[in-house]
């Protein structure tokens, strides 16, 4: 590849990130739903006809904040992993550290929930197909702690399926973190705090997994 051609396609990839930069920043602060392509285009300061160049439509764009999020969310899976521990602790430190994920970004969050709700194309040059490899590298991270609990031992070696396993504890995980942000009054009103809650859920999660103790 040329100079002029390098140059080329690092000056388009730094106005993507420009683009998705402004999406963030206004996703946080309106919500998704609240985002025109026109505020996004003024926020980047950008035409909106280059916006279009960059990404087709909102939907489009929410795929392109999809991919950041999930890569986002598997740095946090991978420091959860390095923290040691038996392969049952580190599935529970992961659990833990999409609870932290969803406070600290809640707007990354919401789009997770967004994801999860839609198929999506395979594609890996598409902003669809981006997201979708980002949500397979997190989830990738959690087949490899269960892994290693079955290998050492922690986690029951009649689990089935880690994958299945995996996929089965991201969608209770995220149910639990949900109920946790959006119910905190009614949760209260049952006399149930939300630490209280969410340590007993995932405590619960857990033991399902464990490998019986042998006396």
């Amino acid at each position: 590849m040329s100079y002029i051609a390098e140059r080329r396609v690092e000056e388009k990839e730094r106005r993507r990130g420009e683009i998705l930069d402004a999406a963030v920043g206004l996703y946080a602060e309106k919500g998704w739903d609240a985002v025109t392509m026109d505020q996004v285009a003024r926020s980047a300061r950008l035409s909106r006809a280059l916006l279009y160049v960059y990404f087709r439509d909102k939907e489009e764009l929410l795929y392109g904040i999809g991919a950041r999020a999930l890569a986002v969310l598997r740095d946090y899976f991978v420091a959860a992993l390095g923290r040691g521990g038996t392969g049952r602790e580190q599935v529970e430190a992961i659990g833990r550290a999409y609870m932290a994920y969803a406070q600290q970004f809640p707007h990354y969050f919401d789009v997770c929930a967004r994801f999860q709700a839609h198929s999506v194309s395979p594609d890996p040059g598409s902003n669809e197909g981006a997201c979708a490899t980002a949500g397979d590298q997190a989830i990738g991270v959690v087949v490899a702690a269960i892994r290693t609990g079955v290998a050492d031992g922690s986690i029951r070696p009649d689990i089935g399926d880690p994958m299945l396993l995996a996929v089965s504890l991201w969608a209770f995980t995220h149910g639990i973190i949900q109920l946790a942000m959006a119910k905190a009054r009614d949760l209260n009103r049952l006399q149930i705090s939300v630490p209280d809650f969410s340590e007993y859920a995932f405590g619960l999660l857990t033991s399902m997994t464990a490998a019986p103790k042998h006396s």
